[in-house]
């Protein structure tokens, strides 16, 4: 398998908005590892084609409603590009997406590096190197044929169907704001569609930071300004052409996007 063929591959499909019903056996990823090089290979093309340095990272399936929908009973995680970040509110034109759907998550914002180590992070250790939180909405896009038939390697390859993201303001985080008991809420056109809260991300969404300190510690680890989404806590909501879909996050605020 060659990483940079593959990335090759899914750089095109993704900017031409091409689907794909996988990729070729002689380029998937043989297991979640060489998912992750494709990955990386593919950051630096995305990069190169205009969607700018990373920004961060989505953690996708940590809650149990994702883990579900899925059929994937781990975290996987994918890069953010820096372009594809949006503050506050956002519209976008349907039509720039294959499959466009929409995620309920908690932000995290660094505010010291994590960087690699042979020893694992745990949730305290990752704790202090938070600076700041946000409500958020990951931007995911369907790019599969059947994404149920694509193996998870070349899900994760293909950056686990990030798209791009809209945060809100970020709120100063302390030992005061235990994320795990904040709300969270998915409406669009004004209609609840889910809730779930902080708990639902690994027992807590700095689990879920902890498990990608500890995954990143393979390839150069977490810096600080990075922004880390710790996984939805409503199921997916695939948009409709016009749809205004919104996020609230119990004291963090709310954050928008409409599809025109």
């Amino acid at each position: 398998m060659s990483a940079s063929e593959a990335a090759e591959l899914l750089a095109r499909a993704r900017l031409g908005r091409e689907r794909l019903a996988g990729l070729p056996p002689e380029l998937r990823p043989a297991d979640i590892a060489a998912g992750y090089r494709v990955q990386e290979a593919l950051h630096g093309r995305l990069s190169a084609a205009g969607l700018g340095p990373l920004a961060g990272y989505k953690i996708g399936c940590t809650t149990p409603v994702m883990q579900r929908f899925l059929g994937i009973d781990h975290p996987c995680a994918g890069g953010v590009h820096a372009a594809r970040v949006y503050r506050h509110s956002a519209r976008l034109r349907h039509g720039a997406f294959v499959r466009v759907g929409v995620e309920c998550e908690i932000a995290v914002f660094l505010a010291k590096d994590l960087p690699a180590r042979e020893r694992p992070y745990t949730t305290a250790e990752t704790a202090p190197a938070v600076g700041a939180c946000a409500a958020a909405i990951e931007i995911v896009d369907d790019r599969w044929l059947d994404y149920r038939a694509v193996d998870t390697p070349t899900l994760v390859a293909d950056d686990f169907f990030n798209a791009a993201c809209v945060v809100g303001a970020p709120q100063p985080f302390d030992g005061s704001l235990d994320l795990a008991r904040l709300g969270g809420m998915m409406t669009v056109n004004g209609t609840v569609l889910g809730r779930g809260t902080g708990a639902d991300a690994l027992g807590h969404p700095l689990n879920a930071l902890a498990w990608l300190a500890n995954e990143r510690s393979r390839s150069g680890g977490l810096r600080a300004g990075e922004l880390v989404l710790t996984g939805s806590l409503v199921q997916t909501h695939w948009a409709a052409r016009g749809e205004s879909c919104a996020v609230e996050i119990e004291r963090l605020g709310a954050v928008r996007v409409s599809f025109d």
